[in-house]
């Protein structure tokens, strides 16, 4: 590691330690693994992780994230969100993961009152100041804090000193609840987001790493990583679109342009909130 993200990583430590203690949510990803990794080691039994399971949140990833929790030694827990009980949810504005988010930093807050543990805490980086989040309004009406963000890590920080811990989601891909795959002002139902799962997991299992599949109607939009586009429209064309098909949708298309980050929000007009 070079000197910056040496400061950095002593910068969280010292933010880590003068909470005294904290709930993090923790969804398994690159960001949640490492935040929870530190904060177990500055703090010990006074942090816990706790991960939210739902209809969006594939089971695959809450077995991964139990997995890296026993890894990492520390603290753990699971708790049913229900956002899909919510009716502004279910309508998906764009302003959607307000909604989840509050649901869901509401109950860890409630966590950490009843747990005597000052801060609930996410793994926002700086990175992510850039993108489309309503689920940040969320976190500041509930006083959630991001250290990641106060001590300047961007993703690549967080990945390189992932890889220096030993942690083995340094190169995991990006992953978003299942109701990201949706248009907005398409309404988000149990029944479509188990079709959307579904056709993933089955990619999935083909060996694709990087991918989305976005719901419109009978049509199943994927998104995959520049170095997978060439094996779905090449050897494995048919059993890409044979898998999809299988999980309810009519119609396979790839998307040309492949997997970017939020690309549901390419439509949302400036100043939409």
């Amino acid at each position: 590691m070079d000197q910056a993200l040496l400061n950095k990583t002593t910068e969280l430590k010292k933010l880590l330690a003068g909470m005294g203690g904290c709930v993090i949510g923790f969804s398994g990803g690159v960001d949640s693994t490492l935040l929870f990794a530190l904060a177990a080691e500055v703090l010990g039994p006074r942090a816990l992780a706790v991960t939210a399971t739902s209809e969006t949140y594939p089971e695959r990833e809450r077995r991964e994230a139990e997995a890296l929790a026993e890894r990492i030694g520390g603290r753990h827990r699971l708790v049913v969100s229900e956002e899909l009980d919510i009716p502004e949810f279910q309508d998906n504005p764009p302003n959607r993961c307000y909604y989840c988010k509050h649901e869901l930093f509401g109950k860890l807050r409630a966590i950490a009152d009843q747990e005597g543990l000052p801060h609930v805490l996410d793994g926002t980086n700086v990175d992510d100041r850039g993108d489309h989040r309503p689920g940040r309004q969320a976190a500041a009406e509930i006083g959630v804090r991001s250290p990641l963000e106060e001590a300047g890590f961007t993703k690549e920080d967080i990945r390189q000193l992932s890889q220096a811990m030993d942690l083995p989601t340094w190169d995991k891909p990006a992953f978003a609840c299942l109701s990201s795959r949706f248009p907005y002002g398409t309404a988000i139902t149990a029944e479509r987001v188990r079709k959307v799962g579904q056709a993933e997991e089955s990619l999935r299992e083909l060996g694709f790493r990087i991918l989305r599949v976005r719901y419109h109607d009978s049509v199943a939009r994927v998104e995959l990583g520049q170095e997978e586009f060439a094996q779905a429209v090449g050897p494995l064309r048919d059993e890409v679109g044979r898998r999809v098909r299988a999980a309810g949708f009519t119609y396979v298309a790839v998307d040309l342009q492949g997997y970017r980050t939020g690309s549901m929000n390419e439509g949302i007009a400036a100043g939409t909130p």
